[in-house]
């Protein structure tokens, strides 16, 4: 996934930049209002989330807010300012902002909030995710490879969803961890290759092919066949 950071202060930028990436996003940055407005503009980057300073020099936050919406209307925005006046988390949020974070702020909180506004911006309009061969019921928690019911535990049920709505990308396991149980990745810690296992031995069967790969020294990626 990619976040695009719209932000001046260079000091905010590294931070912010340096922890998404600790993270597994990829990042983009635009350091003033005209930058961010052409990164967003028609036939630019495609992004899945942005990260908008209201006082960006050149172009104002909410100026690019504005135009954002008027081009598109679903991409997610998280508004990072100084400015804690309700007028103004009122008017952010009025254009189209889906949150509003105040500075100074944790990366924790922010990470949490990244996350919370990625899972409401991809809400299926269906009750399934397909993958190839590959379906998961979000209703009833059940897969299927082809006809073949799989029955699946919370965990690897969470685990194979997280899979699924990022088919292809290579997952870290600190990703991972993060996402699906939702606390600080400990490098002594397999849990994530023990329940990867787990998945893997439910939804491989003899005459078919694997569906979870290893990508040495990154983590694993869902393929699709």
């Amino acid at each position: 996934m990619k976040i695009l950071i719209a932000e001046d202060d260079p000091g905010i930028v590294a931070f912010l930049v340096k922890g998404l990436r600790a993270e597994g996003y990829a990042t983009a940055v635009a350091h003033d209002g005209h930058d961010a407005t052409r990164l967003l503009g028609y036939g630019g980057e495609d992004f899945d989330l942005v990260l908008l300073d209201l006082g960006l020099p050149g172009v104002s936050g909410l100026d690019v807010l504005s135009t954002l919406r008027q081009r598109d209307a679903s991409l997610p925005v998280i508004v990072l300012t100084a400015r804690a006046e309700v007028a103004d988390k009122v008017r952010g949020l009025e254009l189209g902002a889906n949150d509003y974070v105040t500075k100074p702020f944790s990366f924790a909180e922010l990470l949490a909030r990244i996350r919370a506004t990625l899972r409401s911006a991809s809400q299926p309009t269906t009750n399934e995710l397909v993958v190839g061969d590959l379906r998961l019921d979000l209703f009833t928690k059940v897969a299927y490879r082809g006809e073949r019911r799989i029955d699946l535990a919370p965990r690897e049920w969470a685990l194979l969803e997280l899979f699924m709505r990022h088919p292809t990308h290579v997952l870290s396991r600190t990703r991972i961890l993060n996402e699906v149980w939702e606390y600080g990745f400990d490098p002594g810690n397999n849990i994530v290759d023990v329940y990867v296992s787990y998945l893997r031995k439910k939804i491989n069967f003899a005459d078919t092919e694997s569906l979870i790969l290893t990508v040495r020294g990154a983590g694993y990626r869902l393929v699709a066949h």
